[in-house]
């Protein structure tokens, strides 16, 4: 039978870069957005995929969900809310929808088809961030959240490791997604230059490489880590602008 995986946030961005990954090594890929119009867009040149958009967030939606797929070896967790802000200006309202999505979302959809991968004996990957393995400035939900996103992981991978299922987390460092490059001004290129130890933002094809990797067989004993695909963002310290080349 077809191994199928199924991709959340798959729209765009890092999330469609793992559907076409996924389909180039043979996968059936489900598709899940709550953007049903961008999703549909995404999947219109695609073979072998089935859309379903669905809101992460929302614990009836995702049982509906579940109920009506039949197989997935590999969940991918990456639907995502960035809200960047100061702490005393992030609202309740605000810091609440990003954890319901980001943090929410990841539980519910574990939850929810963790039946389907006991049967295949499937692969968790989580997509956390950077900000989930180092604090910065106006990331206190979104990093938070991703912080609990990695910790969740390795709950994931302690108690469903009996049961054969293996539970990874990718944290993405700086990628140059379009929305990144709208946003970020040449003084946070040049910082992000001067912090990033290979002097490049990374491809959203870079990260998808890590996450089919961890889906596939070849890491088949790898479980329960947090793998940051940051260019060695995390490994150094705060940047300064005299130390730019």
């Amino acid at each position: 039978m077809t191994r199928t995986a199924l991709v959340t946030g798959a729209a765009r961005g890092i999330g469609l870069a793992t559907v076409k990954l996924f389909l180039r090594d043979g996968l059936h890929v489900i598709m899940v957005d709550n953007d049903e119009d961008a999703l549909s867009q995404a999947a219109a040149d695609l073979e072998n995929v089935t859309t379903l958009p669905c809101d992460v967030s929302d614990a009836e939606a995702v049982a509906t969900l579940a109920a009506g797929v039949d197989r997935v070896d590999a969940l991918v967790n990456n639907a995502g809310l960035a809200d960047f802000g100061p702490i005393e200006e992030t609202t309740f309202d605000r810091w609440r929808r990003v954890m319901a999505t980001n943090l929410d979302g990841v539980f519910l959809m574990t939850q929810a088809f963790t039946p389907h991968l006991k049967d295949t004996k499937g692969a968790i990957v989580n997509i956390a961030s950077i900000s989930a393995l180092r604090a910065s400035t106006l990331r206190v939900a979104y990093g938070t959240s991703k912080a609990g996103v990695a910790h969740l992981t390795q709950q994931q991978a302690v108690e469903l490791g009996e049961y054969g299922i293996r539970a990874n987390c990718v944290c993405p460092g700086p990628v140059r997604t379009k929305l990144a490059m709208a946003v970020h001004t040449q003084d946070i290129i040049d910082a992000y230059h001067d912090a990033i130890p290979l002097n490049r933002y990374g491809q959203e094809v870079e990260i998808a490489e890590a996450i089919v990797w961890l889906c596939s067989s070849k890491a088949s004993f790898v479980t329960g880590q947090r793998l940051a695909v940051d260019g060695g963002f995390e490994s150094t310290g705060i940047g300064l602008p005299s130390l730019r080349a």
